[in-house]
């Protein structure tokens, strides 16, 4: 786990008693990782992409793949908190899927990380570009460093040749969608390199992709429960969180 300073409790607020309440008694270990992706469900559902590629020692964490990090608590803790503040009926399981996997039409909002390790296939390439296109949101999260970058530019120029990815400032929907969110200039985990925000649009303007780059969301999410993880750091993670998924089910 990270070396996070702690944030002293006077500085919790409303959201932060909220989580405090929410993720106290959450399971870390027993509880079923992912539903079966064959399962009908009208509950909004946290899917995530899996993908295979290149793996090098960089590329795990205790053995886990790169696809993998923050999985399943990042996920399960997101959905616990967009079910309390919002009308959201979040189911907490997620599930697990690759781009070619024609059951991912079946949910709206994706999880995609550390894609610098990521290769995709002339299929997956083509499953991305239609999920996106019908109306699929695509978060890309937990990666740093401009070859991580570049690696998905390469992908995303196969997808979408006629498009390119913008960085996106405070005043984008995204960010005000429900929580109103004040700066941009967030404190990732690892503190490697300045987090940038960047989208990808389709011709019509509407964002089907937000790319958290220098920066991992989920891993706040992830260590929300822990008293270790700064809470106001969380709280935001959280705010940008459910504003995403907000987004996604809103446009």
């Amino acid at each position: 786990m990270p070396n996070w300073r702690r944030v002293p409790q006077a500085h919790v607020g409303l959201l932060g008693c909220a989580l405090a309440v929410l993720l106290s008694g959450a399971p870390r270990e027993g509880a079923p990782p992912s539903m079966d992706p064959n399962m009908s469900s009208n509950r909004f559902t946290f899917a995530r992409i899996q993908y295979g590629g290149r793996f090098s020692s960089r590329a795990f964490f205790g053995a886990v793949p790169p696809w993998a990090h923050d999985f399943p608590r990042g996920g399960r803790h997101l959905m616990k908190i967009l079910s309390e503040v919002s009308l959201v009926d979040a189911n907490p399981d997620e599930v697990v899927l690759r781009f070619d996997d024609p059951q991912l039409f079946k949910y709206p909002f994706a999880y995609l990380c550390e894609v610098g390790f990521m290769s995709l296939s002339d299929r997956e390439i083509e499953g991305l570009r239609e999920y996106l296109l019908r109306g699929g949101f695509l978060i890309v999260d937990d990666f740093r460093e401009e070859w991580a970058l570049e690696n998905l530019r390469t992908h995303l120029r196969r997808a979408f040749p006629d498009l390119e990815l913008e960085e996106l400032d405070i005043s984008h929907p995204i960010f005000n969608c429900f929580f109103h969110i004040k700066t941009l200039e967030v404190t990732p985990p690892y503190g490697e390199g300045v987090p940038k925000f960047f989208g990808l649009s389709d011709k019509k303007g509407r964002l089907m992709m937000i790319v958290n780059y220098n920066n991992d969301v989920s891993e706040y999410w992830e260590w929300a429960d822990d008293p270790f993880a700064p809470i106001e750091y969380t709280n935001e993670a959280f705010k940008f969180g459910v504003n995403y998924a907000i987004y996604a089910l809103t446009h």
